[in-house]
């Protein structure tokens, strides 16, 4: 199931980077003006409501799959080597009766007669 959201998810990904390419910018009305009008390819209405309407439905999909992937990895499940095992008792930690650094020894009295 993830692996075919994610070949779903690259896909549309693909497909909405590609449509996004396609559509003309708003400045290039002016490059009809010289000649050659690209507004013809997809009928005198022009592409831009047929390629808007595919870019919006790729955009939808696309978040879906966005949502679904969230989703499927924050439930995905673990697998464990220990599951199931139960861990022995821990035994409380024995008191320490020399101390880590013993104190230095007093310097040797000088002996007076």
């Amino acid at each position: 199931m993830y692996t075919l959201v994610v070949v779903l998810h690259i896909l549309v990904c693909l497909f909405l980077i590609a449509i996004v390419l396609l559509q003309t910018g708003k400045g290039a009305d002016i490059g009809a003006v010289f000649g050659g009008s690209s507004q013809t390819l997809f009928g005198s209405a022009g592409p831009g409501t047929f390629l808007s309407k595919l870019t919006a439905i790729a955009a939808v999909i696309f978040m879906v799959t966005s949502l679904g992937l969230a989703y499927l990895i924050s439930h995905r499940e673990t697998a464990s080597v220990v599951k199931g095992v139960q861990s022995a008792p821990v035994a409380p930690a024995p008191l320490q009766t020399q101390p880590a650094f013993p104190k230095p020894p007093m310097p040797a009295q000088p002996q007076t007669k």
